[in-house]
């Protein structure tokens, strides 16, 4: 892992990141990691990946990957799809909660004000169109919408996409990256990562939330049946696309939607 040959890990949120960039980052300089760890702290293009680092991780975009060179490798993981939207819900209201009064009221503080002022039907279905798009980058077949536009907020890049499209095109990019991992099993990952560094690589779980017990069905008993079967279908592209890929899944859908998004173009 160098300059020449960096890591790169594309961290969706709330798939184990924090352990991963633990591991990759314990006894590296730290002017060999970049500061770059948000897509938000960066302009576009080759601001989000800047040149002479060891190790990009973070919720990051990642059109400009090829500038780093031939020899970067580039990986990410996935969790089962309806799993993660839960378990980001609910992170998004334990975060909101531990801030005072006085920092929630901020304006860059809106998403935490209405994940605890709303209801979880009104906070992922209801709002204007601006906080709908915030939903729609966050929750929406997020697997899907980063690879293909890698962008953590695609926004209305691939509107013109249908799901099966979105898949497809999502089944392409992932062959371009050096490794797709799952949160069920990271061995593979860290067998990877040791390879890959020259060094042992543990990963040890060091964000996981409060207790063991699945989130998505204590999501699923805030919301109305059709607002949870809403959900369900938000994320049914990033089911396909993991079925595809190998990974197992959690999540059920009706047999002819899992065939049809499954399914090779």
């Amino acid at each position: 892992m160098t300059p020449e040959a960096p890591l790169i890990f594309l961290h969706i949120p709330k798939t184990a990141g924090q352990s991963v960039h633990a591991a990759l980052s314990q006894g590296l300089p730290e002017a060999a990691v970049s500061p770059v760890r948000l897509h938000s702290q960066a302009g576009p293009g080759t601001a989000q990946l800047p040149p002479g680092y060891a190790l990009y991780s973070g919720h990051i975009d990642w059109e400009a990957l090829a500038s780093l060179g031939p020899r970067a490798r580039a990986f990410t993981v996935l969790r089962d799809p309806l799993e993660r939207l839960a378990s980001f819900y609910f992170y998004l209201r334990r975060k909101a909660r531990s801030l005072p009064p006085e920092v929630l009221a901020r304006p860059d503080h809106l998403g935490l004000r209405q994940v605890t002022t709303l209801s979880a039907e009104d906070y992922f279905l209801a709002g204007p169109p601006p906080w709908r798009a915030f939903i729609t980058d966050h929750y929406c077949a997020p697997y899907c919408r980063y690879l293909v536009s890698r962008k953590i907020r695609a926004g209305r890049q691939l509107d013109g996409l249908s799901d099966r499209q979105l898949v497809d095109a999502a089944y392409r990019a992932a062959q371009g990256l050096s490794g797709l991992y799952h949160t069920g099993d990271l061995d593979p990952l860290a067998r990877d990562l040791t390879h890959w560094t020259g060094r042992p690589i543990d990963l040890p779980r060091i964000n996981a939330g409060p207790g063991s017990a699945p989130r998505w069905p204590a999501l699923a008993a805030r919301l109305p049946p059709q607002a949870a079967a809403r959900l369900a279908a938000w994320v049914a592209p990033d089911v396909a696309l993991m079925t595809r890929l190998g990974m197992p899944v959690n999540t059920r859908f009706p047999a002819p939607l899992c065939q049809t998004l499954t399914a090779r173009a």
